[in-house]
């Protein structure tokens, strides 16, 4: 059987889509705040507009061979603010101008001005929606605890464990939302954790299991580590995480989750990394997100043969680095597709 293959979560939007995505915007504060935070809406009139979207992503995944695809995030301005939307806790109309990611861009913030609460479950119905266009399984996905605390201004706790640990318990309820939905492939997105690894193991490793607590053993327990976007595409040389320090939230979680998804393509790990997937299937990023340039077929089989020299292939699974709304739709459907003719090679 060839290794299966999956995609991350952020999918291209088409123009029709009535928000703003935050990767088709300048990282200046008053540009996200007017064009993305201060411009979406979940109004029932956009409803046709976000259901023809929605179908357009999965097929097109479907359409290139991905095995396990997500709904392409298409209602979703920002994949992290999403989410806090539908908590409280968080205010959205007086936003907390902050500087992010080491001076790297500044932007204004919802903040978090009281105890975060779960509130009415969204994903399932972002879920069945989804399914509902595919004849395969639909992955959904939802940020993690560290990567809210490092996306919104705190107003209130000062205490990251502490909110960590709440925004667990609040995340826990949509998850169990989803898995009563029907959904068996949850991911949690915490990119945090590759640049904050003395956080992750202080508190996040904790968080990230509250998240779970509870989910059916039937459900894949899925997190997603990426080392960070660049400001636009083609950009070179832009900020990363140390992508060495996989080897570290590797042997921290192995065991813990039944998959954990890793960025390869736009750096190689040694693979000395993939020895420690022990237990925990290993989603391997086979195509890069951050550049035009596309991959050849003989280029990523040749990458994916490496790993199976150390993994085997049930415990494999194909994916992008992280999500693909840099990219134009030409640019997605070509890197995925070869993808997936090279996953079928190998």
């Amino acid at each position: 059987m060839p290794i299966k293959t999956t995609t991350i979560g952020a999918f291209p939007k088409p123009d029709y889509v009535p928000i703003k995505d935050w990767f088709k915007v300048t990282h200046a504060a008053d540009s996200y705040t007017a064009d993305v935070l201060q411009n979406w809406s979940d109004s029932p009139e956009h409803e046709p507009a976000f259901e023809r979207a929605t179908r357009a992503a999965v097929q097109t995944q479907i359409d290139c061979g991905i095995d396990i695809p997500t709904d392409g995030e298409q209602r979703r301005e920002n994949y992290v603010h999403y989410q806090c939307r539908y908590m409280d806790g968080f205010d959205f109309d007086n936003l907390e101008h902050r500087v992010l990611r080491n001076g790297a861009y500044e932007s204004d913030l919802p903040a978090i001005r009281g105890k975060i609460r779960a509130g009415a479950p969204v994903l399932p119905r972002d879920y069945k929606q989804a399914q509902s266009f595919s004849d395969r399984p639909v992955k959904l996905t939802l940020p993690g605890p560290m990567t809210i605390i490092g996306t919104v201004a705190d107003c209130y706790y000062n205490d990251d464990a502490r909110l960590a640990f709440d925004l667990a318990d609040a995340l826990n309820q949509e998850v169990l939302a989803l898995a009563d939905a029907g959904c068996i492939h949850i991911q949690v997105d915490e990119p945090l954790f590759a640049r904050k690894p003395e956080d992750a193991a202080a508190f996040g490793y904790e968080a990230l299991e509250r998240v779970f607590h509870g989910v059916p053993d039937h459900v894949v327990r899925t997190a997603h580590m990426c080392c960070g976007y660049p400001e636009h595409i083609d950009q070179p040389d832009y900020p990363k995480a140390d992508h060495n320090v996989y080897h570290q939230l590797v042997e921290a979680l192995d065991g813990r989750i039944d998959a954990l998804s890793i960025e390869d393509c736009h750096c190689h790990s040694d693979l000395s990394l993939f020895e420690k997937f022990r237990k925990t299937t290993a989603i391997v990023g086979f195509v890069d997100i951050a550049v035009s340039r596309i991959e050849a077929v003989d280029q990523i089989a040749e990458r994916m043969r490496e790993v199976l020299t150390i993994l085997p292939p049930e415990r494999l699974i194909a994916a992008p680095d992280c999500g693909l709304g840099y990219l134009t739709l030409e640019q997605t459907r070509t890197k995925l597709t070869n993808m997936c003719k090279a996953a079928a090679m190998v």
